[in-house]
């Protein structure tokens, strides 16, 4: 089949989004298709030069006449520039709110009828979806569409819940990159961070938002902590970061618990955990369950969103409700204290990413989608 250029607007910095955006683009790269990312500014593992892949930068001019910045009108114009420049066959958008805006009205700003696909990855939907002020605004973005997907089932129910479209929005989960999460030499690094070779490792990575609850994760560290000599590493940053070092300073935990900032390093940090806890009050998928489980690391997750459709309860990690730290600490502690136990779910771990979050099945998925759209403008 003939190959496809493929526009694609995303947030280019990290977060599930920008990760599956750029790995997607990545692998459709490798199969021929020529993918043309419209972001401000370059994904974040998107290479300099690449046969198959350009960047269009958008570029915003601040006008007197307005308070803030119209990121979204310049969006607009660039994505349109670009559909005519390169005779774009179809556009993949990330997120309805602003992007699957922006490409509608770059469709008409170009005048063309390319088609489009919107990916919705949680908050477009969770958060937005839920002010009644821009409820109709995300279902505009879904309905100017041609086609729309979901990253968990969770999503697309809520989706159906709180926006009820006319259109039918299919799930498609987010994938990794296996090539880079995989078990691996961490090197010195546990020493390095000043972890001793008996203790246990627990580990967090997000960008420290409210809605991820690392209060929760550092009470949970404390309970742990008292039976087994353990550190807690988390990775990220983000607003909450200084009231949760306080926090831990608070506990008496601050010499337990390392604040790593961002790191590029993670298979190496997740080689060095025994154990991972997400315990969001909402996550529309939780990539970084993936990310852990091709390393080896089971989880145990809050039994929200799409954690459930990730996590196997008893098999690769365990599920608790949220905000139960008690639960957290018993469950984690059935796998710290007993070796041959985790050693199971380790297994159980990789095996959930390739057996159900395999990326070839995935990108296939999608390049199906691909050619379905862009044969029907």
């Amino acid at each position: 089949m003939r190959k496809l250029k493929v526009g694609v607007i995303c947030y280019p910095t990290l977060g599930g989004s920008g990760v599956v955006a750029t790995e997607l683009g990545l692998k459709m790269a490798e199969r021929g298709h020529e993918m043309h990312y419209i972001t401000s500014s370059r994904p974040f593992r998107i290479p300099d030069v690449h046969p198959n892949i350009q960047f269009h930068e958008v570029k915003i001019d601040g006008y007197a006449v307005f308070k803030y910045p119209p990121y979204d009108i310049a969006l607009a114009n660039r994505i349109a520039q670009v559909i005519v420049e390169e005779k774009l066959d179809l556009l993949h958008v990330h997120y309805a709110v602003p992007h699957a805006i922006s490409a509608a009205l770059a469709k008409d700003m170009a005048g063309s009828t390319i088609g489009v696909i919107t990916t919705l990855h949680g908050t477009d939907v969770t958060i937005l979806g839920q002010d009644p002020a821009l409820r109709n605004t995300v279902r505009y973005g879904i309905e100017k569409s041609n086609c729309a997907t979901a990253v968990s089932e969770s999503l697309r129910q809520d989706t159906i819940a709180l926006i009820d479209p006319t259109k039918e929005i299919k799930t498609i989960y987010n994938f990794i990159d296996e090539e880079r999460y995989r078990p691996v030499n961490p090197g010195t690094l546990k020493q390095d961070l000043g972890i001793r070779e008996e203790e246990k490792v627990l580990i967090h990575i997000s960008n420290f938002r409210s809605v991820k609850r690392i209060g929760d994760v550092i009470d949970s560290f404390k309970l742990i902590r008292q039976q087994v000599e353990a550190k807690l590493v988390l990775v990220g940053i983000g607003p909450e970061q200084e009231e949760m070092m306080a926090k831990a300073k608070e506990n008496g935990l601050d010499a337990d618990i390392i604040f790593t900032g961002k790191r590029d390093d993670l298979p190496e940090l997740l080689a060095i955990s025994d154990l991972m806890l997400l315990l969001s009050e909402k996550e529309a998928f939780g990539l970084v369950l993936l990310e852990g489980f091709a390393c080896g690391v089971p989880a145990i997750g809050t039994n929200i969103g799409g954690i459930p459709e990730v996590i196997e309860d008893g098999v690769n990690g365990y599920l608790v409700k949220l905000g139960d730290i008690k639960a957290v600490a018993e469950k984690a502690l059935s796998l710290l204290q007993e070796p041959s136990v985790h050693k199971q779910f380790q297994q159980a771990a990789i095996h959930t990413v390739r057996d159900k979050f395999n990326s070839e099945a995935i990108v296939i998925a999608y390049e199906k989608i691909y050619y379905e759209v862009a044969e029907c403008v």
